[in-house]
């Protein structure tokens, strides 16, 4: 028994592999946080873009009535009312449209 201790305390092989190991991890990790708060702040970018769209569109239609030899028909219509957040005007935050982007960042080694 203290014969397999003894050899497991003297067996060094494979600390090589997984200290290069967890260097390739920690390297592949960081980069990943740092891309995918890139991919979270284009996407919620677009996702505003989107909405200010949607928000943009007028539903208004109007369709005038007919009048035949023995019939009538009447015109109809339906005004697209601005809502509260319908308004072109920029808000504080940056965003357009009662959807506000706020991105900060601080230098590095400061706390946040």
């Amino acid at each position: 028994m203290t014969k397999r201790l003894i050899s497991l305390w003297n067996d060094e092989n494979g600390f090589i592999v997984s200290a290069e190991l967890i260097l390739v991890s920690t390297i592949l990790v960081i980069g990943m946080v740092v891309g995918l708060q890139t991919i979270r702040e284009t996407v919620t970018t677009e996702m505003a873009d989107v909405a200010a769209a949607i928000g943009s569109l007028n539903q208004s239609y109007n369709f005038g009535g007919m009048t035949g030899a023995s019939s009538s028909i009447a015109g109809s219509s339906f005004v697209d009312y601005t809502d509260f957040c319908d308004a072109t005007a920029q808000n504080t935050a940056g965003g357009q449209q009662c959807v506000g982007i706020v991105l900060t960042s601080t230098p590095e080694g400061t706390a946040s």
